[in-house]
């Protein structure tokens, strides 16, 4: 396998993926309703005005947010376990191949695709895990808001935050997720930088499956 055909590989790879990317960031800015990440930041917006207007649902909000917390808790932790494998699996696998170095040249090829991408795979892996715990920061902060009673002019103050919060939690528990899939074509490319192309189709038809919002009834 030539390091050309790899390095193509890769390209193409990006190309997939960040293409799908920019076009559902696209369709999300002019039609919210069609990419489940915009549609669901406005469904959580609307779930705390509808639940800041009634009283006596103070305990429902927050644990509904402690339902999604612990989801954003069990994300960080398992992207934060997966980080700490990669580590050490890449540093034992770049030690080893040191001690076969020869020359300068054999360095500079065996540092190349390969230590790339395992950068990136441990690059990934820390990102989903910051957002996760990102998503868990305001999902706590956001509780405390929804905790106060509807009724206290405490509450129509931090109301504000409260959306914020949730529309941010929620985007970011999203972008954790997505992140943390981002792997496979990675994994894939350490092992066959070949694969790396068919393995990114596979996952775009994946998130593409999942930025499918449902659909809305007329009211």
């Amino acid at each position: 396998m030539s390091d050309t055909a790899s390095w193509i590989a890769f390209a193409v790879s990006s190309l997939i993926f960040f293409g799908y990317e920019a076009r559902a960031f696209w369709i999300g800015q002019r039609q919210p309703e069609r990419v489940a990440r915009s549609a669901h930041r406005r469904m959580r917006a609307a779930w705390v005005a509808a639940l800041s207007a009634r009283e006596g649902f103070e305990i429902v909000a927050v644990q509904s947010l402690r339902n999604s917390l612990m989801s954003a808790t069990i994300a960080a932790s398992t992207a934060a376990l997966a980080l700490m494998g990669s580590i050490s699996l890449a540093g034992i696998s770049l030690a080893a191949g040191m001690r076969e170095v020869q020359s300068i040249e054999q360095a500079v090829e065996m540092m190349g695709l390969r230590l790339l991408l395992e950068g990136l795979l441990i690059l990934v892996l820390f990102a989903s895990y910051v957002a996760s715990a990102m998503a868990m920061r305001y999902f706590n902060h956001a509780s405390f808001v929804m905790s106060i009673p509807v009724a206290s002019p405490e509450r129509l103050r931090f109301n504000p935050m409260a959306v914020e919060y949730v529309e941010r939690a929620g985007l970011l528990y999203s972008w954790g997720l997505r992140f943390f899939l981002m792997i496979a074509p990675l994994v894939a490319g350490i092992v066959n930088p070949l694969a790396m192309p068919l393995i990114t189709i596979a996952l775009v038809a994946v998130l593409w499956k999942f930025d499918q919002p449902a659909r809305l009834k007329d009211l």
